[in-house]
């Protein structure tokens, strides 16, 4: 089959069309056939290797790509919610990832039936940003009615989604955006928005009980000054791992210690405000894939599409998701005869 593949790991490292080996079908596995998969900052954080190796132990050469859409070609012999013909979409775990290909074989548990109102393109860009905004807001944060929540790119491919799913809790949503984008975030549910590059965010947001943060860096330093004294969370996918979450996880003494040395400026930003932080992957979970379908098809939740690529350009697709530009989803097409 045909694949995009990384050879070796670097920042500005191009990925190859070449051909790979086909995916092996187990028992509980379900063989796809490809139509769309969508870009993530996952993919270029693993393509330049670095501290993302420290919690993913890629090696190269890989295929890219973490999530994806299309059509069931195949099941193992002890698959049962699935048929050949079935539209699906799904996030593999770390050891099956690589969607920007023709096939893959993902595991029952993975996969979900797509949403019924929307296309394969559409979908494809749901599974990783969807199950991350979810899993922030249920798991991570313990969103509650009523609370205050400040969703940081509230344009992006996770923001979009939390936005809509953080309204749907109940929630009142504060986020940042740029100015051009702040119709759309308030289209989506958001009750306040400020653009980040032209007022700093601790003098305009306060007395929040969360924070979700996708962007890292000084941006996640400073979203602990936009909580309410004495308590809240910010939970982040952007940020550095920390003791806690080498704690969470289950880590040996080893990666116990450097991940306290990584996160530890943000486990003092935490503490000087009595606050939590809780660095995050997302995990995938079919069932959950499930839930947020039929949210989709209830009209609470809808994915963003920004712009799609052929397999062959998702070079250019991760420059310009590279750009902070994307609202919400960039779609790389794999499959030309892929319904729309």
């Amino acid at each position: 089959m045909k694949a995009m593949v990384l050879r070796r790991f670097g920042k500005d490292e191009p990925l190859r069309l070449q051909e790979w080996p086909e995916p092996v079908l187990g028992a509980t596995d379900v063989l796809v056939d490809i139509h769309a998969a969508s870009v993530n900052p996952l993919d270029f954080k693993i393509r330049a290797g670095g501290a993302i190796r420290l919690a993913l132990p890629y090696r190269a050469p890989l295929v890219l790509g973490n999530d994806f859409a299309g059509v069931v070609a195949a099941i193992g012999a002890k698959v049962t919610r699935f048929k050949p013909g079935d539209e699906v979409y799904g996030r593999p775990s770390k050891e099956r990832s690589g969607t920007f290909a023709e096939r893959i074989a993902i595991p029952e548990h993975e996969l979900a039936h797509k949403p019924r109102t929307i296309t394969l393109q559409e979908a494809a860009g749901l599974p990783l940003a969807g199950l991350t905004a979810w899993q922030a807001l249920t798991e991570e944060l313990r969103l509650k009615p009523k609370q205050r929540i400040l969703i940081h790119a509230g344009a992006g491919g996770v923001g979009s989604l939390a936005i809509q799913l953080a309204k749907h809790l109940g929630a009142y949503v504060g986020t940042t955006a740029s100015e051009p984008n702040h119709e759309l975030v308030h289209s989506l549910g958001a009750d306040f928005a400020v653009d980040y590059r032209k007022f700093p965010i601790e003098k305009v947001f306060e007395d929040y009980d969360c924070v979700l943060d996708t962007i890292g860096g000084d941006t996640l330093l400073r979203s602990f000054q936009t909580l309410k004294p004495g308590g809240g969370i910010v939970a982040s996918v952007s940020g550095l791992p920390d003791r806690s979450y080498a704690k969470r996880t289950h880590q040996n003494a080893l990666k116990t210690l450097l991940f306290t040395l990584a996160g530890r400026r943000f486990a003092k930003a935490a503490k000087a405000r009595q606050a939590e932080y809780r660095f995050f992957f997302m995990h995938p979970s079919g069932e959950q894939l499930q839930h947020l379908a039929g949210l989709v098809d209830r009209g609470v939740l809808r994915p963003l599409v920004d712009r799609v690529y052929p397999l062959s350009e998702a070079n250019e697709a991760l420059a310009y998701v590279q750009t902070g530009r994307a609202r919400g989803k960039v779609i790389v097409q794999v499959s030309s005869s892929s319904p729309q």
